[in-house]
C-alpha cells in the first residue's frame, strides 16, 4: 500500500481549489481565455502531481525490490504510467 506524503495531498487540495474557481468563473460568466488559462494551470499542476507521485513510488518499489529483474520491472511500470498520463 503506497503512503502520499502531506505534500502531495496539499498539491492535490490546491488543485482542487483551483478547479473550485474555475467553477465559480464559469458561473460569472467569466471571459473564455481567463477559463482556459486556469485549466490549463490545473493540467500542469496535475502532470506535476503525477510525476511526484511516480517518482516517490519507484524510490519506493527499487529500494524494495529484491532482484534487478523487479527493479527493471519497475522501472517500466512508472515509465508506463508517465506516458499514458500524458
Amino acid at each position: 500500500m503506497n503512503s502520499y506524503d502531506d505534500k502531495v495531498k496539499n498539491r492535490m487540495k490546491r488543485i482542487e481549489g483551483q478547479l473550485r474557481g474555475i467553477l465559480k468563473m464559469m458561473d460569472e460568466g467569466k471571459d473564455c481565455k481567463a477559463v482556459v488559462t486556469q485549466l490549463s494551470a490545473v493540467r500542469s499542476g496535475v502532470d506535476r502531481t503525477i510525476g511526484v507521485i511516480v517518482s516517490q513510488n519507484l524510490q519506493e518499489c527499487l529500494l524494495e525490490a529484491a532482484s534487478q529483474d523487479a527493479a527493471n520491472d519497475s522501472v517500466q511500470e512508472a515509465v508506463d504510467l508517465l506516458v499514458k498520463s500524458r
